[in-house]
């Protein structure tokens, strides 16, 4: 990626569509409706509000980020860095959550010599998703001989559809 493409990447609206994107995914996930989400916050945001915000209407504030993350039970750097890798913004800065299973289904040929390493891996992790940090995926560009940024867009595609299903959602 060049500097020039970087204003265009980190425009306020991408990443308030993609943020607020995952929010609206990790509610649905947890099978709750605005309204009920909205009875579980300290705040008591209108329902407008919270739409605006789910998709990308309207900007977040750090603060009401982590309230909204923290009563889904997630990690509000989480919820962000996830809204980052699904809209493939600045990804070769993320650790990234690769799905091992759809990767080896791939059948793009230029990252075929990944398929060891995702099976191998899934011996480890037989749900079949990892992370993987910005560092070991400059190692593995530099062993299948890519760039390090071709190869963050290229896992980055391999988030999982059901991450937030996966996650156990907090009771009370």
């Amino acid at each position: 990626m060049s500097t020039l493409d970087v204003p265009r990447l980190l425009t306020g609206d991408a990443i308030t569509r993609a943020v607020g994107g995952e929010l609206r995914r990790a509610r649905e996930a947890r099978g709750w409706s605005r309204h009920q989400f909205i009875g579980r916050l300290p705040s008591r945001i209108g329902e407008r509000t919270l739409l605006a915000y789910e998709h990308g209407l309207r900007q977040l504030t750090l603060l009401r980020l982590a309230e909204l993350c923290w009563a889904l039970g997630l990690d509000p750097t989480k919820v962000f860095a996830h809204g980052l890798q699904r809209a493939r913004i600045l990804v070769e800065n993320l650790p990234l959550v690769v799905d091992l299973r759809a990767l080896l289904a791939d059948g793009r040929v230029k990252f075929r010599s990944l398929a060891p390493w995702a099976r191998n891996l899934l011996n480890d992790h037989s749900n079949g998703i990892v992370e993987v940090e910005p560092a070991a995926v400059r190692h593995l560009a530099a062993f299948i001989g890519c760039n390090h940024g071709e190869l963050a867009d290229h896992l980055a595609r391999f988030i999982p559809d059901d991450l937030y299903e996966r996650e156990e959602a907090p009771t009370s």
